[in-house]
């Protein structure tokens, strides 16, 4: 059986994707204990340097991937599980799947759009929260596009959903 990699992002029926500087502020209980429960399921997490440098990253169940070219600042410098990797998207999914196992890519639109484009996502969890007002709006039509639903769950704050996508090139 092949390895998953999955992503899992928050966004508002808005379109944003970050409240306050961070997703946090998107975020509902229900939401928080999904976003553990997703990483119980996964061997490794992968974030972009964008990430790293603006969520609360100084403890992680798993190991910690920061794909970055910059040196590691802020709260994830605290992590002992957190490593740097100044290599391409295609090649870090690849690594980390071989290092690893199963990934769980926690990142914001930009990272995701080329993990997308490269085809390297099997599945894609997203949280469309009920919250309002943020920044960095995306489509969420973008995310899901070609993808096949596999669920569809409202919770007190917004819903959640998962998409099988495109079978992964790796």
């Amino acid at each position: 059986m092949s390895n998953r990699v999955a992503a899992n992002l928050v966004i508002a029926v808005d379109g944003a994707t970050t409240l306050g500087g961070g997703s946090s502020g998107l975020s509902a209980p229900a939401d928080r204990a999904r976003f553990h429960q997703l990483r119980s399921e996964f061997k490794a997490i992968l974030i972009g340097g964008n990430t790293a440098r603006s969520e609360p990253y100084a403890k992680t169940p798993i190991p910690l991937i920061v794909l970055t070219h910059l040196p590691l600042t802020g709260a994830v410098t605290a992590n002992p599980l957190a490593i740097a990797w100044n290599i391409s998207l295609p090649d870090a999914v690849a690594l980390a799947l071989t290092n690893y196992g199963d990934l769980l890519i926690e990142a914001g639109p930009v990272l995701l759009r080329s993990a997308m484009a490269s085809h390297l996502l099997s599945e894609i969890y997203i949280t469309l929260s009920d919250r309002l007002g943020g920044e960095n709006p995306v489509e969420l039509a973008e995310f899901i596009q070609g993808g096949v639903e596999i669920s569809r769950q409202p919770f007190d704050g917004g819903v959640f959903l998962h998409y099988r996508l495109a079978p992964s090139h790796l």
